[in-house]
């Protein structure tokens, strides 16, 4: 089954700074750009970090500080809060950038990029090559293109790879059905235990949203066979 990854879906036309673009000028590239974050490189292309939004914001915290400190977990916040003021006095992309940057190989598979972006609570993250170098960069918008397949693809491929290739199963026994990306699955399978595995396959194509299972079977191999003794 064909996976996309993700230098199918990045943008390689990356805006970009260095260590030593000055914090006005970064707020100007991400305004004239409408973008809300850049990657940050080095003298040879590598990526060292990477400045957001939420990076820049740190000025204002230093200019508007909150009336009093809280007094509750002081400790377990001062490394945190000493950051933000780091942050709040840099004046250049060194200063203000996350690093190291979570970056993303361009051959990763899309389904694994969305998990790491997700879980990492990130809104995107510089695609770099084995050597560190910025390939590209990917957000969540791009990610979101798997889901733009038409009905027709996917149920193509649903037949073809699932069905035909890896269950070898008769696809004219099995009605497959799709609309807005919902897969309705029709008919009888030869084994129980092969209905779990095709809407699992199913569900793993993409483009899938969701799998409508209503299929009956031959053969019930799921229970032990009690084999008469010789």
């Amino acid at each position: 089954m064909e996976r996309r990854t993700v230098e199918d879906v990045m943008t390689t036309e990356v805006v970009t700074v260095t260590e030593d673009t000055p914090f006005i000028e970064i707020v100007e590239t991400l305004a004239d750009h409408c973008i809300g974050a850049v990657p940050v490189l080095s003298g040879d292309g590598r990526v060292t970090g990477i400045v957001t939004e939420a990076d820049l914001l740190h000025k204002q915290y230093k200019s508007d500080p909150p009336d009093t400190e809280p007094r509750l977990d002081r400790l377990r916040h001062r490394r945190a809060r000493a950051k933000v003021h780091a942050k709040a006095d840099a004046v250049d992309a060194r200063g203000l950038m996350t690093s190291p940057a979570v970056t993303i190989a361009p051959r990763t598979p899309v389904a694994e990029a969305a998990r790491l972006l997700v879980s990492r609570g990130f809104k995107r993250a510089p695609v770099v090559d084995d050597g560190g170098r910025l390939k590209g960069i990917v957000a969540r918008r791009d990610l979101l293109s798997v889901f733009q397949r038409s009905d027709d693809a996917i149920r193509g491929e649903i037949i073809r790879e699932v069905l035909v290739c890896r269950l070898w199963q008769d696809p004219s026994e099995i009605k497959v059905r799709v609309e807005e990306g919902v897969v309705h699955l029709h008919g009888k399978m030869e084994l129980k235990s092969l209905i779990p595995v095709v809407v699992r396959m199913t569900a793993a194509t993409e483009g899938v949203v969701d799998v409508v299972a209503e299929l009956d079977y031959d053969h019930d191999d799921t229970h032990p066979t009690a084999y008469p003794r010789a």
